[in-house]
């Protein structure tokens, strides 16, 4: 039985410029424990290989400290072959990033920086696809149809999109064949680049990042362990949680309907945040839609205040709540004046259907802005 973990797109050294620096900080510790995570797992399923399947480092030119720490992580899990793919960001035209690996890389690291068969034990044999640029252009997959390999165990290891699936990060074209695993007799076709994880077929699989970078993707980070017992057998496929922060994005739509009273809303979001256990380790990001009164929303946004201290980092979007309001409620801004004036006229553009929906609906903030300030006074 070869048993190994397929991981990919650690992105090591990525600089998460639109968070603040503490933000910064534990993204990028995340990641590079992401390694440690890994080695951890390989041992306790006795996985003898982790094959990194592309975009290890974030960078063709990542930062000396970066790489030599992730080395001296990969050296402390001795007793575990470490595989390293290029992927598109660090391809293996990234020269001076694979010369400092080649220097200074332990000896349970190899690098598969050429198109070339190589044995991972001496039943099992892994081919390679390494991007020698950001964007190939081309299916490097291709030459496994024709390797040879005798009658030995058959794995590729490929970074790029699969023809049919939306698998680019990053918008670039799809290129790989998803049927490359039948057509080049592989147990297992092990995939990066798609920072979520994804089973393309039995025997090709997309791991996913171990740690998420965005709120783009449903599934909970995670490695897969991969167990094939010799050249004709199934491939068995586990997943393996790997994440230590998490990245929540909640939907909250508020109905607006009175009889819910004023704490509706805050009621509503207390259920669909997690544990404050939880928040310490979690970037939130909260969209609210439906429609409210004023009361209403200002509750609501007082509540999203309240809790947001609580999250490594939160921000909400609360453009698509719309108001509901009555002439009356319209006093608790003013009874007159030029507070008064302007809150009756953005009323009126609000209102106004020969005014476009992006009008109104900015005529529509404005005037919960006014509510919001009135509140606050």
């Amino acid at each position: 039985m070869f048993r190994f973990i397929h991981t990919s797109d650690l992105h090591l050294g990525k600089p998460f410029g639109r968070f603040p620096e503490d933000v910064r900080v534990r993204l990028r510790q995340a990641r590079a424990e992401a390694l440690r995570t890994l080695a951890d797992l390989a041992r306790l399923h006795n996985a003898s290989h982790i094959l990194l399947a592309g975009d290890t480092f974030d960078q063709m030119t990542p930062a000396p400290t970066v790489i030599r720490q992730a080395l001296n992580a990969m050296a402390a899990a001795d007793t575990v072959t470490w595989v390293i793919l290029p992927g598109n960001h660090d391809h293996a035209n990234a020269t001076e990033l694979w010369r400092q690996v080649a220097r200074d890389a332990p000896g349970n690291v190899t690098v598969a920086s050429r198109p070339d068969p190589m044995a991972l034990n001496s039943e099992v044999t892994l081919l390679p696809a390494p991007p020698t640029e950001r964007h190939p252009g081309r299916d490097l997959t291709e030459w496994f149809d024709t390797a040879d390999t005798g009658d030995r165990v058959r794995i590729g290891l490929a970074h790029g999109s699969i023809r049919g699936f939306s698998t680019s990060e990053e918008g670039g074209s799809s290129i790989l064949s998803p049927d490359r695993a039948r057509d080049a007799g592989l147990a297992y076709l092990g995939l990066g680049d798609w920072h979520g994880q994804l089973k393309i077929t039995d025997t090709t699989w997309y791991s996913g990042a171990p740690e998420a970078d965005g709120f783009k993707h449903d599934h909970a980070p995670a490695a897969l362990l991969v167990e094939i017992a010799g050249p004709n057998a199934p491939a068995i496929v586990t997943p393996l949680p790997t994440a230590r922060l998490e990245w929540r994005a909640v939907g909250l739509e508020i109905t607006g309907d009175p009889v819910e009273g004023v704490g509706a809303g805050v009621d509503a979001l207390d259920r669909v945040l997690p544990p404050v256990a939880d928040r310490q380790n979690t970037l939130l990001f909260l969209r609210v839609t439906g429609r409210a009164h004023p009361a209403a929303r200002i509750a609501l946004e007082q509540g999203i205040m309240r809790n947001e201290p609580d999250f490594l980092w939160a921000e909400s979007d609360l453009s698509g709540l719309g108001m509901v309001h009555e002439v009356s409620d319209l006093d608790e801004i003013d009874r007159q004046g030029a507070l008064r004036a302007a809150a009756d006229a953005l009323d009126r553009d609000a209102k106004d259907e020969a005014r476009t929906p992006e009008d109104r609906a900015t005529a529509e903030a404005a005037l919960s802005y006014l509510f919001s300030y009135a509140a606050e006074q």
